[in-house]
């Protein structure tokens, strides 16, 4: 669909925030969380999937932001074996928030891994204004 100015962050961040991506799907959140590193109390968390880890863009600077801010970066890998997290993005946001739902999610990448993220919230009972979906294909 064409752009409608709605994948944006609220006026007022009142609540932790998640950012769960694919690839390029980092795209719409790089500025969303340089903005709210800077001024936001609340956790920030960026769960980011890729194949390999030299697929991963900015892991450097995302990695020195999550030693001195409020922000908690995972990496996940599906293709290749390392020390962080591997397999899909879907399991290490259940893990988080099965008992947290004062979260608001937002959810960019491949369409299905977007399908797959908007059942998986659902079943974790979130409501769909808990959560923003921007895919790709």
């Amino acid at each position: 669909s064409e752009p409608k100015g709605q994948f944006v962050l609220p006026p007022i961040v009142d609540k932790d925030i998640c950012f769960i991506c694919t690839g390029t799907g980092l795209g719409p959140f790089k500025s969303m969380i340089e903005g709210l590193s800077h001024l936001f109390k609340g956790q920030i968390y960026l769960i980011f999937g890729n194949r390999k880890k030299e697929d991963i863009l900015y892991h450097e600077k995302w990695q020195n932001m999550a030693k001195s801010t409020n922000f908690n970066y995972m990496p996940v890998l599906s293709q290749e074996k390392w020390d962080g997290h591997q397999g899909y993005v879907h399991e290490v946001y259940k893990e988080l928030f099965a008992k947290n739902k004062d979260v608001m999610i937002y959810v960019c990448g491949w369409q299905a891994m977007c399908k797959e993220a908007r059942m998986h919230l659902k079943e974790l009972g979130f409501g769909r204004r808990d959560y923003k979906f921007e895919q790709y294909d």
